[in-house]
């Protein structure tokens, strides 16, 4: 029987559902506040951020399609069926109620609608909008088909085209040139400063845990499990370069804005003060538009990816009732604020980080590799101590005597440890340790 072809309509709806479901607040707010913080030195720090932003998040996705895999626990079974729960536990926590989805309602509520709020009612405010917005979340994903219907027809375009407005306009009419001053790291290590606001955008993290939603939307058109992998990966490609130009585009913009306002203290107010420099007296209603339809889109898929995996995890546990753990979790996080979920969330990204990204060039390097036991774990074993003294470092306890000691020993050791990467060195040496083991231990 002869496969179904996908036609080019088709591959356009996949792409736009995989960038709906990526592109969320932090792709919005990073890239600008770092266009604001690295000023002239704004090539470099794009550069940076690219790397971490959007071709790492390509490389997970076509890890994912080499593999043949559908979810984080098949990329991550070959080290071990422990390993792997751990894995999904983590990623789909840390991009679930945790973190990530309640950022959506925080940046959304920041941005679009505290502005409107007189300051003494703000958390009633937040209390009343992130009830309502995770209450259509979770409507919206009651049934998994639902998720490319909403996502990749309707929001996810109109979200690009208010988004393109805006960028326009910025082109037109910019608010200074590119060679704005800036002081501190981004006049030293502008690249290295980029790399790591990429990290904040959980987008490799995020491709790894939404893959399993892709999927299922893929089979729902009528293609088979052969034909998947190949899909994901085109479409991928495509979602990866229209993000990629957006970030350019909302980096540019942070960077134009220094001509006419300093640096904000966050992304979400510095792209909230753009948009209301160029659209005036309806500035405030276009914020909350637009910045509530990237979000939203994302936190459908952040929802519908958390409850498909850990269903499929913890079978006996549904798919409804994981839907709703998130979904009020999420809600009760995103009443902590904006500031307070970024803090908190950088140290523990920091220990996942690393084990997602070798995960994810093993899985690209799976035609040697081929999910050789051997490799996948002794990659992860070198890495796990630089991964969790990393985070370790960049939690509130790096301020403690015994814990400064131990970071200044490792920075002072480890190459890249000190910029945030301690754990690349330690990781190409597990895997020549793998190499050397199989060909004359093994044996």
């Amino acid at each position: 029987m002869q496969e179904k072809q996908a036609s080019r309509s088709q591959i356009l709806l996949i792409t736009s559902l995989i960038f709906g479901l990526f592109f969320g607040a932090g792709n919005l707010i990073f890239p600008v506040q770092m266009g604001q913080l690295s000023g002239g030195h704004w090539v470099p720090a794009v550069l940076g951020f690219l790397l971490t932003g959007a071709l790492l998040p390509y490389l997970a996705m076509l890890g994912m399609s080499l593999t043949r895999s559908h979810s984080v626990l098949d990329i991550a079974k070959p080290v071990a069926p422990w390993f792997a729960t751990i894995m999904v536990v983590a990623i789909h926590f840390s991009l679930g109620p945790l973190f990530a989805t309640p950022r959506t309602a925080a940046t959304a509520f920041s941005m679009g609608i505290a502005p409107l709020v007189p300051a003494g009612y703000q958390q009633l405010a937040m209390l009343i909008f992130s009830g309502i917005f995770f209450w259509m979340i979770y409507l919206l994903t009651i049934k998994e088909s639902n998720l490319m219907k909403w996502v990749g027809k309707y929001l996810n375009p109109a979200f690009l085209i208010l988004l393109a407005i805006i960028l326009i306009l910025a082109l037109i009419m910019p608010m200074g040139d590119l060679n704005q001053h800036v002081s501190g790291a981004y006049n030293s290590q502008a690249a290295f400063e980029g790399i790591l606001e990429g990290y904040n955008t959980m987008d490799c993290l995020a491709l790894l845990a939404f893959s399993v939603s892709v999927v299922y939307a893929v089979k729902n058109m009528g293609f088979s499990d052969k034909q998947v992998p190949k899909l994901l990966a085109k479409s991928g490609l495509y979602a990866i370069l229209l993000e990629s130009i957006i970030y350019i585009a909302t980096a540019l913009l942070g960077v134009s804005s220094l001509g006419i306002m300093g640096v904000s203290d966050n992304g979400g107010t510095a792209l909230s003060n753009v948009i209301n420099h160029y659209t005036g007296n309806v500035g405030i209603l276009a914020t909350a538009v637009v910045v509530t339809l990237a979000v939203f889109t994302s936190a459908m898929g952040l929802s519908a990816s958390f409850a498909q995996d850990l269903h499929r995890v913890f079978p006996k546990v549904s798919y409804m009732t994981w839907l709703r753990i998130t979904c009020i979790g999420s809600f009760i996080t995103a009443n902590a604020g904006l500031t307070k979920i970024i803090a908190f969330s950088t140290p523990v990204l920091l220990i996942i980080y690393p084990f997602s990204l070798a995960l994810t060039v093993l899985a690209v390097l799976n035609k040697w590799v081929k999910q050789d036991k051997v490799m996948y774990r002794f990659v992860m074993a070198f890495i796990a101590i630089p991964a969790f003294l990393d985070g370790l470092l960049a939690s509130p306890m790096a301020s403690m005597g015994i814990v400064k000691t131990i970071g200044n020993a490792y920075q002072a050791i480890i190459p890249l440890a000190a910029e945030g990467f301690g754990w690349t060195a330690p990781a190409l040496l597990g895997a020549l340790m793998a190499i050397l083991y199989n060909r004359f231990i093994k044996k």
